[in-house]
Order: structure tokens, then sequence, then C-alpha cells
């Protein structure tokens, strides 16, 4: 029996056998019971996939994370320019009412503006009503309908070109010295000393550079129209073959008052967005000359592309509300 115990590793007696805490019977030599190594497998494989299902997780939660933060953001700084635009709109209109306006500030952010605007403005509106007139008179021409070469030119300098380019021009030329002017104040702590003499720099700063725009931008636009349209009427009657008569009439049978006034008004709300934007970045600059570059980027950015999304919701409230009519 001995020679058996020992081949099977069974115990040799009552006392080499061991009850664990379930109730089974251990035999030294031997595993425990059947089923623990059953359960502790089975435990393993599910911390282990436990683990793979908090790293899967982990990775899918990264971007949803990164694109809730930026929404945050966006609407924080959303927030933050509809609140400047309040205040400054309030104060310029309260210190318009009380006589406490300072022009003299407006008159100098007005030059300006003018100063780095008017020569790039005559540079892009020459070339812009060349390239107009030369595609549709091409066009024209094609289809036999020179008579009309006039409307179409002029209709699309007035309607698009003469406000998109005034919008480019104000946020790449005026928003971007207007950022960097406020943003060197802002690292310079400027900015903090007026808030501690009790001045409100939107007040101070924003105010007459916003006045300054409202009233810039519309004759920016004008000027840009008729050398639009000059450039478009030589390169017609010139070198088209177009009568200066035909161009003419055809343009004062499809332009309008209206159209003019929906282009200004359209420059104007484009000034108005460009130079909030400007101001809110060069208040808002931190961390020295990396900072104030940082915020002229986003000023220019963040400037044209809201004027292009304002232009496009424009043009489709005038398109439903005024149609294009002959005559």
């Amino acid at each position: 029996m001995k020679a058996i115990a020992k081949k099977a590793d069974l115990p040799e007696s009552v006392d080499d056998l061991r009850i664990d805490s379930v109730g089974a019977p251990q035999i030294e030599g031997l595993g425990g019971p059947p089923g623990e190594a059953t359960d502790e497998s089975y435990q393993g494989e599910r911390v282990e996939e436990r683990s793979v299902g908090g790293q899967v997780a982990t990775l899918l939660g990264k971007p949803l994370r990164y694109i809730t933060n930026q929404m945050d953001g966006s609407l924080k700084t959303l927030g933050r320019f509809l609140e400047l635009a309040f205040h400054s709109v309030a104060y310029l209109v309260t210190d318009l009412i009380r006589l406490r306006h300072p022009w003299r500030e407006t008159i100098n952010q007005a030059w300006f503006v003018v100063s780095v605007t008017a020569i790039p403005a005559l540079l892009v509106s020459v070339p812009f009503g060349v390239i107009v007139a030369v595609q549709v008179g091409s066009i024209i021409q094609q289809v036999g309908a020179t008579s009309i070469s006039g409307a179409a030119g002029g209709l699309g300098v007035i309607r698009q070109g003469a406000p998109i380019v005034a919008a480019l021009l104000l946020g790449g030329a005026a928003g971007s010295a207007v950022s960097t002017d406020l943003g060197a104040r802002s690292i310079r702590e400027e900015v903090d000393a007026l808030r501690v003499m009790g001045i409100d720099p939107v007040q101070r700063l924003v105010t007459p550079r916003l006045a300054a725009m409202l009233f810039v931008a519309p004759v920016l636009c004008v000027f840009i129209i008729f050398m639009g349209l000059a450039a478009g009427y030589l390169i017609n009657v010139g070198f088209q073959s177009g009568t200066p008569g035909s161009y003419i009439s055809s343009f004062a049978s499809f332009a309008t008052v209206s159209d003019v006034g929906v282009a200004l008004i359209k420059t104007w709300l484009f000034g108005l967005v460009v130079i909030l934007v400007a101001c809110q970045r060069g208040l808002e600059a931190k961390g020295g000359a990396r900072g104030v570059a940082d915020a002229v980027n986003a000023a220019v950015v963040i400037g044209v592309v809201s004027v292009f999304v304002l232009n496009l919701v424009i043009t489709q409230i005038v398109s439903i509300l005024m149609p294009t009519r002959v005559g």
C-alpha cells in the first residue's frame, strides 16, 4: 500500500489530508480542487478584457474630449466677442449723445486705416475689374450678347467684388495693424494700467477704432467700385470692340441704386466684424512677441472667414428679397 501511495502521491494516512476553506479535500503534492484553476484563468481573461476595453475607451475618448474642448473654447470666444461688440457700440452711442466722443483719436485712426488700405485698394481693384471684364466679355462675345457686357461686369463688381475686396483689405491691412497695436499695449501692461486708473479699455481704445472703421469702410467700397467699373469700361471699349453707349446703357438697365446701397451696407458690416475681431484678439494677447504674432494671425484668419460666411448669408437674403430685374 505504501508503494502504491508513493506512486500516486496519495497520503499514507488520514493526517496527510487537508481540508480547504471550501470543504473540498486537498492532497499534499496535488493542486487544489478541480474547479480552482479554471476560475483563476477565467478571472485573468476577464481582467485582460477589461484592460483592453479600457484602452479602447481611452483612445476613443481623446478625440471626443479634444472636440468638446475646442467647441467649448469657441463658444467662450464667441461670447466674449458679442460682449465686446455690445459694450463698444453702447459706449459709442453714449459718448456721441453726451458729446464726449474722442474725435481726435477717431480722426487719427481713420487716417491710419486710409493710409494702409488706399494704395492696396487701388492695386487690387484695377486688376479685379480687368479680370471681370475680360472673362465676362469673352463669354458674352461667344453667345453674341455684347450689348450687355457692361451690365454683367458692373453688377459683378458692385454686388460681390467691391465688398469682398474691401473686407479683405480691411482685415488684412487695417485689422492686422490694429491687432498688433493693441497686442503690444497688452503685453506692455498698458491695458491693465488703464483698468487700474478706472478707465475702461473698451471705451478708450476700441470705440475710436470702431467709429473710424464705420466711416472708412463705405468710402473704401465706393473707391473700389469706381476703379473697378473704370477698368472694366476701358477694357470693353478699348480691347473688346464695345461702344461706350451700349456699355453704359446696359449697366443702367440692370444696376440700381439699391445695389450700391446693399454693397455699402455689406462693407459696413464687414468692417464692423473685422475691427471687433482685431480688437478682441489684440486685447487678449499674452506671452510676449509670440503672443502678439498669434493674435495678429488669428485676427486676420477669423476676420476673413467670418466675412465670407456673412457675405454668403447676406447674398442669399438679398437674392430672395431683391431679385435682379431688367429695364
